[in-house]
């Protein structure tokens, strides 16, 4: 794969829900969010992910109204909204402690939006069945909230949400409460429930794999910076840069030196084919994904790769069930290498001499930051 791909700088979507232009978020001398740019699509699942302190949940809560910008532009529908408080906002929050009201039950919870805009009682009731219809809790409506399961809680706050039709839905690390088998099965449940719904859904989180499995785009930050925006494939096989690389998802990272557009070498003098855009000195790193390398007896390089090929020496191996997964030392770095199950009188074992190689497709140098 060639070098390249988007910077970080959004661009404006022509259908956008939201548009944020040039927006900082400061508390006193920190800068929280540093003049970012993003657009937001009309039915798009989007993700916002980053470590913690990074700038995202500050980013969600400016749309929400709970913030407003120190500087710059940010609109719903094309409405400038950043000095308008939340409830002039066609927007609306779930936050990972769900906070339902512990004294009422779901129908009540779910409705209580409703009737604070002055919906009839009847209507509002009708109007929450639905939605507890919509997140599969039908048969629950008399239930407090300490009857429920943390699944079952996050379904009510999602229906108490979405009950009062937002033209975005916000969501602040919903699933961090959960456990893993959970999470994974609210993962499917929430991007259907998307779906049907056609809603913008803004989903703040750290969870790369939560991010890469349940978005159209992502956003990654990083000290209050927007780093770059794509799709999943598009972070995964073209970061921008080093951080992004190592954040998303498992990579090798080598540290290099730019010869020519075709050709870097590597921190131990080896050279290597690894086509970029960078000038002639430029210190770079080589991104190589585990599952992206070959493995196989020294020497056993086929032709074709002897440009993409490193010698190394097996340090440990690990059986997933699914995958082996192998640490080999290539002198100054210890890579790893995911390969398929293969029968145990196949696999390599710790101390075996190896050769690694990859196609030239696989690699991709992003600058040295």
């Amino acid at each position: 794969m060639r070098t390249g791909g988007d910077t970080g700088e959004d661009r404006t979507v022509d259908n956008s829900a939201v548009d944020i232009r040039g927006v900082t978020k400061r508390f006193g001398d920190v800068v929280a969010v540093d003049n970012i740019d993003l657009s937001i699509a009309d039915g798009e699942f989007f993700a916002m992910l980053g470590p913690s302190g990074c700038g995202k949940t500050t980013t969600l809560r400016m749309i929400a109204g709970l913030e407003f910008p120190t500087e710059g532009s940010l609109r719903i529908f094309g409405t400038e909204v950043g000095t308008l408080p939340p409830n002039k906002r066609p927007v609306n929050t779930v936050f990972q402690n769900y906070a339902l009201f512990p004294h009422m039950n779901v129908l009540d919870n779910v409705g209580f939006g409703l009737r604070m805009q002055g919906t009839g009682k009847a209507d509002a009731r009708r109007q929450a069945a639905e939605l507890i219809e919509l997140v599969q809790l039908t048969g629950m409506e008399q239930r407090k909230p300490s009857q429920l399961s943390g699944g079952q809680q996050q379904r009510v706050a999602l229906a108490r949400a979405l009950v009062n039709r937002p033209k975005v839905l916000l969501l602040d690390e919903p699933l961090g409460a959960l456990d893993l088998k959970l999470r994974q099965e609210m993962q499917t449940e929430l991007k259907s429930l998307q779906r049907e719904l056609g809603v913008s859904f803004v989903f703040v989180t750290h969870d790369q794999e939560e991010a890469l499995t349940m978005s159209d785009r992502i956003a990654v930050m990083h000290d209050g910076e927007l780093l770059q925006v794509g799709s999943a494939e598009e972070l995964y096989e073209r970061p921008v840069n080093r951080f992004v690389a190592d954040f998303i998802g498992q990579t090798n990272l080598l540290d290099a030196t730019v010869l020519d557009e075709d050709m870097i070498v590597l921190a131990n003098g080896t050279r290597v084919m690894a086509p970029n855009p960078h000038p002639a000195g430029t210190k770079v790193a080589m991104s190589l994904r585990p599952e992206a390398i070959r493995l196989g007896p020294r020497g056993s390089v086929p032709a074709e790769h002897e440009a993409t090929s490193l010698p190394g020496v097996v340090a440990a191996m690990t059986y997933l069930g699914h995958a082996l997964v192998y640490r080999v030392n290539i002198d100054w770095l210890e890579l790893e290498v995911r390969t398929e199950t293969v029968g145990a009188q196949d696999r390599l074992q710790p101390g075996d001499e190896v050769t690694l190689w990859w196609d030239r497709t696989a690699d991709w140098v992003v600058p040295d930051e």
